[in-house]
């Protein structure tokens, strides 16, 4: 899914720079007898408005790679070892599960079979945590790419006006 909205996003980035070399060519084509462009044609930049610098940074079209926000990272990432997520906070010293009245075998068994479910509630718990920071990356990722189609829309109407305006 990652490669996915990475590819998209790349795909946002040459429509952009596309646009931009679609622009100039419209701008050239608008040019009284190719030298110079009449004020009433002079048409802005949309590459000076604040939401096309908000969405892709300067506004050079470059585009803030993953974790190129600036941003300090607070949580790393934890590692999986052998099928299963590390745990960040030991589960182990909560105690006996149930209150001992026998003390036999089954007991001690069913004891252990509590600290196993404990561990692997534990390791679910580490593998949502997970889970749900991957899914707030995707869904920033997932915005950062619909600004950019919402702004490249926007150059491709504009565009279409200006063609528009020159060829009649």
């Amino acid at each position: 899914m990652t490669e996915q909205l990475r590819r998209t996003e790349e795909g946002m980035d040459q429509i952009n720079q596309d646009m931009r070399k679609a622009e100039k060519n419209l701008t050239d084509l608008s040019k009284c007898c190719g030298l110079c462009v009449c004020p009433c044609d002079r048409v802005t930049s949309i590459e000076h408005d604040s939401k096309y610098k908000r969405t892709w940074g300067t506004g050079d079209g470059s585009s803030t790679g993953e974790g190129g926000d600036g941003s300090v990272v607070s949580r790393q990432p934890s590692g999986i070892h052998n099928g299963q997520a590390n745990q960040q906070q030991p589960m182990g010293g909560s105690g006996p599960y149930i209150k001992r009245i026998t003390n036999d075998a089954r007991e001690d068994e069913m004891e252990e079979n509590l600290d196993q479910v404990g561990s692997i509630i534990g390791n679910l718990k580490n593998m949502a945590s997970d889970m749900g920071s991957e899914l707030d990356k995707q869904n920033k990722h997932i915005i950062r790419i619909t600004e950019k189609a919402d702004i490249n829309k926007a150059r491709i109407d504009e565009a279409n006006q200006r063609a528009n305006k020159l060829i009649k």
